[in-house]
């Protein structure tokens, strides 16, 4: 009687503190499961996301809003806030103006106008050294500003295989012209080690410091010393070009203005638009041309050849007669 008395008093408690419990259960599971609170990630574009590369082989600006951005950029690369992140490879193409590539840990790189580079990190150097970095290029020109370290940089062109040796800090400017020429300046206080070696002879040639070269076709039996061209990029040009872009770049003849000659006494000179064209002065002229008056001193009689006079028909006695009667009777 007692258990059942404590069961009967005990009973009804435990059926309060159920029901109490049983509304507040789904909460209390809600917060105990993190799946419920933590919201999905939203997806993120490839151009917001940070740079997953940590130790890039070369930075480009993309944006024309960045000074020196460049024109293309391929290869192993990650674009991040307006900038290429180039890996282990890739090529540069610069635009209208110069490129400006930031070498980390390095330097700068600045690929001339209308340029096109290849960059590649040499692979067989170990893990934590800086590689050695090799660059290629067809035609136009670079100015390379950076630190030379244990592993030795190399300029490719289609004659020459430039390499840029520790110690000091690299100042090289190469310029590949016409037929081969290729002009190499290795400047600065603390100029590095530059030599020059033919692709086809096996031939080397090294530059010294302070020293400007031309290597002219493509030959390094052609050396002209102490070139005074500048071998980098071109200075900008702070006014425009008074020719048209056209006979600047040799598509079009340069029009001169024609000479103006003096003619004959009350008659004006004649001039003819240069831009013209009439096919009859292209027309072969006849062997008794009157020559160009010449400037004759003032004061002296101008004296103008005159052509002779075709011979005229000689006519009969009739014919006489008959212009007689046409006067007296007044019909001429």
């Amino acid at each position: 009687m007692r258990c059942s008395g404590f069961f009967g008093y005990v009973k009804p408690a435990w059926i309060l503190g159920l029901v109490a419990f049983l509304p507040a259960a789904p909460r209390l599971i809600a917060q105990e499961s993190p799946a419920s609170v933590v919201p999905a990630p939203e997806p993120v574009s490839a151009s917001d996301a940070a740079p997953v590369i940590a130790r890039p082989l070369a930075i480009v600006p993309l944006d024309t809003k960045i000074p020196g951005a460049a024109a293309e950029v391929t290869g192993a690369l990650q674009v991040y806030n307006g900038r290429a992140f180039i890996a282990n490879n890739g090529a540069i193409t610069a635009g209208p103006a110069t490129t400006q590539v930031t070498l980390p840990y390095r330097g700068t790189l600045r690929v001339c106008a209308s340029t096109t580079v290849k960059l590649a990190a040499d692979s067989s150097v170990p893990a934590g050294e800086t590689p050695g970095l090799m660059i290629a290029m067809e035609r136009g020109a670079i100015e390379a500003s950076f630190a030379t370290g244990r592993n030795s940089d190399v300029l490719l062109t289609p004659d020459f295989r430039i390499l840029i040796g520790s110690p000091g800090a690299a100042e090289v400017k190469v310029r590949l012209g016409a037929n081969g020429d290729t002009c190499v300046d290795n400047a600065g206080v603390n100029a590095p080690y530059v030599l020059v070696t033919s692709v086809f002879d096996g031939a080397s040639y090294r530059v010294q410091p302070g020293q400007r070269v031309m290597f002219q076709h493509g030959s390094l039996h052609e050396v002209v010393d102490q070139e005074k061209e500048p071998c980098g990029c071109p200075p900008a040009e702070k006014g425009g070009n008074e020719f048209p872009l056209a006979q600047s770049e040799g598509l079009a003849p340069t029009i001169h203005p024609a000479p103006i000659t003096e003619g004959p006494r009350g008659q004006s000179a004649q001039t003819t638009d240069a831009l013209a064209y009439n096919a009859a002065d292209h027309q072969p002229k006849p062997a008794e041309a009157t020559p160009a008056a010449t400037a004759q001193p003032a004061g002296a009689t101008v004296i103008v050849p005159v052509p002779p006079l075709a011979p005229q028909k000689k006519h009969g006695f009739f014919h006489g007669v008959g212009r007689f009667f046409k006067r007296v009777f007044g019909a001429e």
